[in-house]
């Protein structure tokens, strides 16, 4: 398997995490979530977004690379 196809798994992986984390937060009942304050929680989401956002990025450039013979 490619490299850049991991990497795209990777990508889902980290952005249903991310999307599962927001959820939860915001639909949670109590002021704490997975032992965090719901302000920490959404913050974890938002980054988790952002991790996914940027390796989805590296993988585009990634996958041209790849097109162009430079990166096996």
């Amino acid at each position: 398997m490619k490299p850049s196809k991991l990497m795209h798994v990777g990508t889902v992986v980290v952005g249903f995490a991310g999307v599962i984390a927001f959820i939860i937060a915001v639909f949670g009942g109590s002021e704490s979530v997975f032992g965090i304050t719901k302000m920490d929680a959404l913050a974890c989401a938002a980054i988790l977004m952002l991790i996914a956002i940027w390796i989805q990025i590296a993988t585009l450039h990634h996958m041209m690379l790849e097109k162009t013979g430079e990166i096996v």
